[in-house]
């Protein structure tokens, strides 16, 4: 059992590489965060059931388990379209260092999901967080808008990963992400027709909509088949051996690996005032802290089921 975690915790520390990668493709593509999203999730849904296919997997579930991986699947769709509308709206940097709050997110949601008690240190560790948003906040005022974006991103990152914990614990990988994107990609694709047949011109499905460049096809396919199908469909997998905030915590180095490749890509454009990375080191160190104590404090207590199943 060690040796399959580390294994499944070394897949999780690639994927977060690839996802990495995913906000550089997010800054390359031209097209909007709502479209860019809509293209990704109906391409990733499409390589996801020709690899269900092949592997002859089920796709027989339950009324309740479709309801539920439905709304995973609205979650992981506003989950993209805040995190692309953040790069859009600020870079790649300010998108990815707002995106480790997502583990302080989690510190605070699942106490409320599982029903225990808030740690003192949880406390602590949340001002800290908000102290290092403070001075980024104050030093990039212009990026505002992005800022915001990826925190709501973080967020709903927190919840889609602790709703994933619990369902990956009995269920294809798969068979989970298939009929998420299928979900995702279904509610976006409504709410366009409302928009097309109830807002204003060439907005929704417009012309425009459809008119997509070579350059953005190719960036496309890549994002909707390495580094969504088989970054979701890896990243469900090491939930059953890995604990949601354990996931989520690990995620926390995307914004290193991000923020290195965008340097290294785009240069000047990436490169920021020496407070955000103060901002951004407070909020990082803040996590792995954060991280430390828990394991500290598992190793004291005596095992249990739950604690096993981390």
């Amino acid at each position: 059992m060690p040796n399959v975690k580390l294994q499944n915790y070394l897949h999780l520390h690639f994927i977060i590489f690839v996802w990495g990668f995913t906000a550089i493709l997010g800054e390359l593509i031209s097209i909007d965060a709502l479209p860019l999203v809509w293209y990704r999730m109906l391409l990733a849904s499409g390589f996801i059931y020709l690899y269900i296919c092949v592997k002859k997997t089920s796709l027989r579930i339950t009324r309740r388990l479709f309801f539920t991986l439905s709304f995973a699947g609205v979650v992981i769709a506003l989950h993209w379209i805040t995190f692309f509308a953040a790069i859009k709206a600020s870079n790649v940097s300010i998108t990815l260092a707002m995106l480790s709050t997502g583990a302080f997110f989690t510190s605070i949601l699942e106490p409320i999901i599982y029903k225990r008690k808030l740690i003192w240190y949880e406390v602590l560790f949340g001002i800290l967080v908000i102290t290092g948003l403070y001075i980024i906040f104050n030093v990039e005022t212009e990026y505002a808008a992005g800022i915001v974006y990826a925190l709501c991103s973080a967020f709903l990152a927190s919840v889609f990963a602790i709703i994933n914990g619990k369902m990956v614990q009995q269920h294809n990988p798969s068979m989970i992400s298939f009929y998420e994107l299928v979900s995702g990609v279904g509610v976006i694709t409504i709410y366009l027709f409302g928009i097309t047949i109830f807002g204003a011109e060439n907005e929704g499905f417009a012309i425009s909509f459809f008119q997509v460049s070579v350059s953005d096809w190719m960036y496309l396919l890549l994002l909707a088949s390495f580094c969504t199908a088989y970054a979701f469909i890896g990243s469900v997998h090491v939930m059953k051996y890995l604990s949601p905030y354990t996931v989520m915590l690990t995620v926390n180095l995307e914004p290193v690996y991000g923020i290195v490749l965008a340097f290294l890509i785009f240069g000047e454009q990436e490169k920021m005032s020496p407070q955000f990375y103060y901002g951004a080191c407070i909020i990082l160190g803040t996590v792995l802290l954060n991280g430390i104590f828990k394991n500290a404090k598992k190793r004291k207590r005596p095992p249990t089921l739950h604690n096993i199943t981390k």
